[in-house]
């Protein structure tokens, strides 16, 4: 059994041809549970969670034409799952849980981007790493993984470890183990899962989300897992699985999460 959960159809249209085409390649490569999670700050709707000048010029979709788009995929007999990837912004708990309420999500991604006013994976913001203490982003930013996990909000943490995907990554081991270690302590007590995600493989670090150390405490402390590559275009479904499925198995995991409207069921990793 495979999962691709994090998926964006942003770089073309809310249509149902353009949404075969991601459809179609998870079922090339045998993904039997896909879903789209289109980033919350493009709607309208999310205004009032999350605003920064870069954002806002990016909100150009109606969460009415999102939710048409899946209800036309489903009288075409298509089988995709309708999800969100929020971004997790500190202190709107509240608007950040009406939002979610609303619609009939499968599921609901959080992720984190931004610390404070940096967007950590921005190429538009890479020059302010140069700028900033590592260590006190990394603290900053995993303070964050830590209130996501508390808020009980998100069925999947998207790329657990995206703090890394320019390579600034603090020397000091023990600093980084704590960190990986509050995570996966505050993520075992919520309903939240991990997703290995391909994506890294396709950014700078070059490596999978998140770090095998991190992901082995995951596991040590009974955190659930789903498997993502967190695609953009319809040839990058499913990519790199190979390496998702071998880090996923030598960590010890024999299981992943599928989702359907809010319910979970775990069953065999592929």
């Amino acid at each position: 059994m495979l999962t691709d959960y994090h998926n964006h159809l942003e770089r073309g249209t809310l249509t149902l041809d353009y949404l075969k085409k991601f459809t179609d390649e998870a079922k090339r490569k045998n993904i039997e549970h896909f879903g789209i999670s289109e980033h919350a700050y493009h709607f309208y709707q999310t205004a009032d969670i999350l605003s920064n000048p870069w954002v806002d010029e990016r909100r150009f979709y109606d969460m009415n034409d999102y939710t048409s788009l899946f209800q036309e995929a489903e009288k075409a007999g298509i089988d995709v799952k309708m999800s969100i990837e929020m971004d997790y912004t500190p202190g709107k708990h509240e608007e950040m849980e009406r939002f979610i309420r609303q619609y009939d999500f499968d599921y609901v991604i959080g992720s984190i981007h931004w610390v404070d006013d940096f967007g950590i994976d921005l190429k538009e913001f890479i020059h302010e790493w140069d700028k900033r203490d590592v260590y006190d982003t990394y603290r900053k930013y995993f303070d964050q993984v830590v209130t996501l996990a508390e808020s009980n909000l998100f069925d999947i943490i998207g790329h657990l470890d995206l703090v890394k995907i320019f390579n600034y990554v603090p020397e000091k081991e023990e600093f980084l183990l704590e960190q990986y270690d509050r995570a996966a302590a505050a993520l075992s007590k919520s309903k939240t899962c991990v997703e290995i995600s391909t994506a890294g493989l396709r950014k700078p670090t070059g490596k999978l989300y998140p770090d095998e150390r991190l992901l082995k405490m995951c596991y040590e402390k009974g955190v659930p897992i789903v498997l993502s590559s967190d695609a953009h275009q319809p040839e990058d479904v499913g990519a790199n699985y190979d390496q998702a499925l071998a880090l996923a198995k030598e960590t010890g995991y024999e299981t992943i999460v599928t989702f359907s409207k809010g319910e979970r069921t775990v069953v065999p990793i592929g």
